[in-house]
């Protein structure tokens, strides 16, 4: 945000671990906080949304209820209490997965503290990405790796869950260890994947590398920009019109 906006933009009152500070009601709390002084020596991480490092619980004006969010996307109000929370020290199990066989059982052994859940839901309230945190902990208690996998998603290893899990759960872990099992050992291989393996060890791409690797920073702007690129609103049908490679 330039300097202009800020001045023509609501000052408004938030609380940073508890003192006062007025900030333009425009900016996310990563950026009020910023502006309030801070700096984000550890916790900043991809600034997008992505990472789950910036995880935040704030508390509004007149309102009990503890919320959670992103602090690179959450967008201050008056009177929000915020915190900032370290990376939440969970158990992470140590395996082999190369070695790891795609079962059930497999997880339960490594986690077995996943049958201490008792189903409060805290774990879905607390999560910023809205991610069904207590429904895919079920479903691996029935064993469903696939659909502890497909629920799991969008979990963005911020580590809220597990902080406020009665049973001391590391959710974000069984579910990154769900995933991992069902997309490298269970799920069927992409043939396209396959095929676009072949076609680097080949050579195919090699002149095009080549060429982007001569060019300067000006001719690599133009070919970004001008590159032919998926619509936004497209389905699954949509295909480039040249598929020869990187440069079109």
């Amino acid at each position: 945000m330039s300097v202009a906006a800020e001045v023509e933009a609501k000052m408004i009152p938030v609380y940073i671990m508890g003192k006062r500070y007025e900030v333009p009601e425009t900016l996310t709390i990563m950026k009020a906080m910023e502006y309030a002084g801070y700096q984000f020596i550890r916790g900043a991480g991809c600034r997008g949304g992505v990472c789950g490092a910036c995880s935040t619980v704030f508390r509004k004006e007149g309102d009990y209820k503890i919320y959670s969010g992103l602090a690179c996307q959450t967008v201050v109000e008056p009177g929000m209490h915020l915190t900032q929370l370290p990376f939440y020290p969970a158990l992470r199990a140590v395996y082999e997965y190369a070695s790891l066989e795609a079962e059930a059982e497999k997880i339960w052994e490594l986690y077995p503290e996943l049958f201490r859940c008792v189903a409060c839901n805290a774990c879905t309230k607390i999560c910023p990405m809205d991610v069904e945190v207590l429904d895919y902990i079920s479903a691996l208690k029935r064993g469903d790796i696939a659909a502890a996998a497909e629920i799991s998603f969008d979990c963005i290893q911020c580590g809220l869950c597990a902080s406020r899990c009665f049973g001391e759960i590391p959710q974000y872990h069984i579910a990154q260890l769900a995933r991992r099992i069902w997309g490298g050992k269970i799920k069927p291989k992409a043939e396209h994947l396959a095929a676009m393996v072949e076609d680097i060890d080949a050579g195919k791409y090699d002149d095009m590398i080549s060429k982007l690797k001569s060019m300067d920073e000006e001719q690599l702007k133009k070919a970004y920009t001008e590159r032919e690129m998926e619509p936004p609103m497209a389905d699954e049908s949509w295909k480039p019109s040249n598929t020869e490679g990187l440069l079109g």
